[in-house]
């Protein structure tokens, strides 16, 4: 491979659409904008939810209620089959831990481990929130769970 012999993949480079180059070309004259009207002009858009100057229906619909979305826990999830698959025996598996592999990332309020898939390997997890069934799982498997939050409350 020589860099003169290098080019771009077929499709990747489109012709720029020239406006206003004649008649025969398809885009003269109006240059695909029509005859007069706002949409016409330079600069002429209308913004987005804007009917025509009749009352919007984000205005017409009453605003009335309240929800919780702004108070809910969001929890980073991990499943078994993905603990199994990225540590060993006898790890302690916490978000850091969980983080530095790439299995959580982002903004949340804690860690929660579901059930999916089978573990053979004995970890100790120190986790915000586990399901039944990951628990049970983990148990069985001679792991043991933590979750700092509710055993600092009792």
């Amino acid at each position: 491979m020589r860099l003169h012999t290098l080019k771009p993949n077929p499709g990747a480079k489109h012709r720029r659409k020239r406006l206003g180059i004649g008649e025969s070309s398809g885009k003269g004259k109006t240059s695909g904008k029509g005859h007069k009207g706002q949409k016409a002009r330079s600069g002429g858009s209308i913004r987005l939810g804007f009917e025509g100057g009749q009352m919007p229906i984000y205005r017409r619909l009453p605003k009335r209620g309240f929800n919780n979305k702004a108070f809910k826990t969001f929890y980073g999830v991990v499943n078994l089959d993905s603990l199994e698959k990225h540590f060993s025996n006898g790890d302690v598996v916490n978000e850091e831990a969980l983080r530095k592999i790439g299995l959580v990332n982002g903004r949340f309020d804690g860690v929660k481990i579901l059930g999916r898939g089978e573990i053979t390997k004995s970890l100790t997890l120190v986790v915000d929130e586990v399901s039944a069934i990951a628990r049970e799982k983990i148990e069985k498997a001679g792991g043991s769970v933590s979750i700092p939050k509710v055993e600092a409350a009792s």
